[in-house]
C-alpha cells in the first residue's frame, strides 16, 4: 500500500506544477511530441521542457520513444487513474465521516 501511496504522491507533485499540466495536455491532444515542439508551444526553453518531461516520467505520466536522434513523447494516464481513485476513495471516506457526524448531531 505504502508504494501505491508514492507513485500517487509523485503523480500530484508532477502535477502541482502548471507548466507539467499543460505538457501534459498537449501531449493528451498530441501524442508523439517532441521537447522542441513542446519548447515551441511554451514559454520556456527546451532545457525547461526536458526537465519537466523528466519529472513527468519519474511520474509514470509520460513515455518517451526514440526516432533516430528525436526523443517523442507520449503520455501515460493510468497513474493519474491511479491518483484520481485514490482521491474518490479518501472523499468517500470523508463523506461516510461526515455523514455519521450529521447523524449525531
Amino acid at each position: 500500500m505504502r508504494l501505491e501511496h508514492d507513485t500517487t504522491g509523485a503523480v500530484f507533485a508532477a502535477l502541482a506544477d502548471p507548466t507539467r499540466r499543460e505538457v501534459v495536455r498537449l501531449l493528451a491532444e498530441r501524442p508523439g511530441l517532441t521537447a522542441s515542439a513542446l519548447a515551441d508551444e511554451l514559454p520556456v526553453t527546451r532545457q525547461a521542457i526536458a526537465k519537466h518531461l523528466a519529472v513527468l516520467h519519474d511520474a509514470g505520466l509520460a513515455e518517451v520513444e526514440r526516432e533516430g536522434r528525436e526523443a517523442r513523447y507520449r503520455l501515460t494516464p493510468a497513474p493519474m487513474a491511479d491518483a484520481m481513485a485514490w482521491m474518490a476513495s479518501t472523499g468517500a471516506r470523508w463523506d461516510e465521516r461526515l455523514a455519521r457526524l450529521h447523524e449525531r448531531l
